[in-house]
């Protein structure tokens, strides 16, 4: 069962889910991102960072460039930098990931998105 945030690290409302950031320091981020059943991130790539994720809880439907497939509790994936990426949950179950960022830039302004569900383009 997903656990509430802890009142440091504030959990972040998405229209597919949340996210918190549970650590961070130069070059390196490290999150924990829900996704709700029936819920996916938008097609997205990155000028300034690579990522690792972990998965936790669930089914996680992954999409990475011209890839499509499904990673479960303890399997994880590499993001390169500029790889087109999206997570979804295909699943009535919640899905969790913890997700290490790499690079010299780890904003939130650094998501290129290629198509979203939510209008955010």
């Amino acid at each position: 069962m997903i656990q509430p945030s802890q009142p440091d690290n504030p959990r972040t409302q998405r229209p597919w889910g949340w996210y918190e950031t549970v650590s961070e320091a130069p070059g390196f981020k490290i999150k924990r991102i829900g996704v709700h059943p029936g819920q996916q991130i938008s097609l997205q790539k990155h000028r300034h960072r690579a990522e690792h994720w972990v998965v936790v809880q669930g089914v996680a439907h992954v999409t990475l460039d011209e890839q499509v497939f499904d990673l479960t509790v303890g399997q994880a994936c590499d993001i390169a930098l500029g790889q087109v990426h999206r997570l979804a949950n295909q699943t009535p179950d919640a899905v969790e990931i913890v997700e290490v960022q790499f690079g010299d830039e780890l904003r939130e302004d650094d998501i290129i998105r290629l198509s979203d569900d939510y209008g955010r383009l």
